[in-house]
């Protein structure tokens, strides 16, 4: 059982003190109490529940509580409990157990229970017949219970004592595991903001390599599907422009042949047949003559176009350089320039977009030269669609290429007067990011274009564009990787 004393100074709460006072040593103190043949105590708490009795089977446990007597079937002993709970005190002459007993109240105010002292009243009778005796009986039992306060009350002191001094050094223990406890927090806590520092490092770096994946994924998929269609053009137009291209010189050889044999005719014949003149009149082989060196020479224009469209079209893929190779920059600008050639026509809600090109002399840089191509399609291809969406018809578009070479550099400059753009060039690389408007953009092609130019090549790739002012792209490339 425990207890508390309030301490207070000014009327001002300064704290609790708490003593204990074990069963066992109120057991034990109880036990000493004895006058006679079935004299017996007994302890009850303010339920009623028997805490130290005789019989064992009416003592409550905390994992047997025991029935409260102030509900005991016997009306004296259920009063004798009321009037303990009640804190009585006194001595009083009751029948219990069919016997007629004295009960003696003490009391424990501290611990909120009471001790009952009960003495057979034969065991008085008996023993002190004269009434002086039973004054003197009386006066030792209260003796005895004075005593017996006084070994509480000395128990009471001990263990607040010994409580206090436990108390103290269980405050300072406390303390002391407080103190070591906050530190092991404020440590743990700089651990585990340092690994949440790190597991979000380690969260953006795989968020960055996965969305790289994907781009390579998706550029090696772009470049595949149209390497093979550039590969399938290539070669269904080819072989029959070969063909035609090269059987231009024996019918240019054919055409002299007869036209010196018509003309050896006309000589040794002048005058000819009737039938022979009006074809000849109808035909009019004069006109005709002339016409037709005219022809093989368009002919031979014709396949020399689509033979460089169709070099333009093999050096733009470079299938068959998938490595590193010292190419020509101004080569795979023209081949993408030549393939872009029907977008750069004049259209009904627009002019011509005239291409200035103003080369250096560049030397030839090692390069993944189907790579660069694919960048300058990208951007060339973004100038095209900006100068597409100018609203004025009569505008002057342009696209201007220039090169100039440094001491281990190329630059690269593509700049068009198209409408420009605002402070979204700080995104203009970040995947999926895009200024068209929905469902015409992917947002893949500058950010697959950044990704070539400094991963690929160790170069640079810059945008500088205000709104209104237009677009340039600075491309700056290594002679050698």
């Amino acid at each position: 059982m425990g207890a508390s004393d309030v301490v207070q100074h000014n009327s001002v709460i300064l704290g609790a003190v708490n003593s204990a006072v074990t069963v066992e040593l109120v057991s034990e103190v109880v036990s000493t109490l004895q006058y006679g043949a079935k004299s017996y105590a007994f302890v009850l708490n303010s339920d009623g529940r028997a805490m130290v009795h005789p019989d064992t089977r009416r003592m409550s446990t905390q994992e047997e509580p025991a029935s409260s007597l102030l509900d005991d079937a016997n009306a004296d002993l259920a009063a004798v409990a009321q009037e303990m709970v009640n804190q009585q005190t006194g001595i009083e002459l009751r029948t219990i157990d069919e016997q007629v007993q004295y009960i003696a109240y003490l009391p424990m105010q501290e611990a909120n229970w009471a001790i009952a002292f009960v003495i057979p009243k034969d065991n008085i009778e008996h023993q002190l017949r004269p009434l002086d005796l039973i004054a003197f009986a009386l006066g030792t039992l209260a003796l005895s219970l004075i005593i017996v306060f006084w070994r509480f009350q000395t128990a009471r002191q001990q263990r607040l004592r010994n409580s206090h001094a436990a108390t103290e050094a269980a405050n300072r223990e406390l303390e002391k595991r407080v103190q070591e406890r906050t530190l092991e927090l404020a440590q743990a806590k700089d651990q585990l903001e340092i690994r949440v520092e790190e597991r979000t490092g380690e969260l953006a770096r795989a968020l960055s390599n996965l969305q790289q994946a994907q781009l390579q994924m998706v550029q090696s998929e772009k470049m595949s599907a149209l390497g093979q269609l550039v590969a399938g053009v290539a070669h269904e137009i080819n072989n029959p422009m070969s063909f035609i291209h090269g059987n231009l010189e024996p019918a240019k050889e054919y055409m002299q042949d007869l036209f010196g044999l018509l003309e050896q005719y006309q000589q040794y014949y002048p005058q000819p047949h009737l039938d022979i003149q009006k074809t000849i009149e109808t035909i009019d082989l004069e006109f005709l003559q002339a016409d037709f060196v005219k022809l093989l020479q368009s002919i031979q224009a014709g396949t020399d176009r689509i033979q460089a469209i169709v070099n333009s079209l093999r050096n733009f893929s470079r299938l068959d350089e998938s490595t590193v190779k010292a190419v020509d920059v101004h080569e795979g600008l023209d081949s993408t320039l030549t393939i872009l050639q029907t977008r750069l026509r004049a259209q009904d809600w627009r002019p011509e977009i005239q291409i200035i090109k103003e080369y250096d002399e560049l030397p030839l840089i090692e390069c993944y030269a189907g790579q660069l191509n694919q960048v300058f399609m990208n951007i060339i291809s973004n100038s095209i669609d900006a100068l597409e969406d100018q609203a004025e018809h009569k505008f002057s578009r342009c696209i201007t290429i220039r090169t100039v070479a440094e001491a281990k550099s190329v630059v690269i400059k593509i700049q068009d007067n198209g409408p420009g753009m605002s402070t979204t060039t700080d995104h203009l690389f970040d995947p999926f990011f895009t200024t068209k408007p929905v469902g015409k953009g992917t947002g893949l092609g500058l950010s697959i274009s950044y990704q070539i130019i400094t991963k690929k090549h160790g170069g640079m790739l810059i945008c500088d564009s205000f709104l209104g002012g237009g677009a340039l792209f600075t491309i700056t490339l290594p002679t050698t990787l």
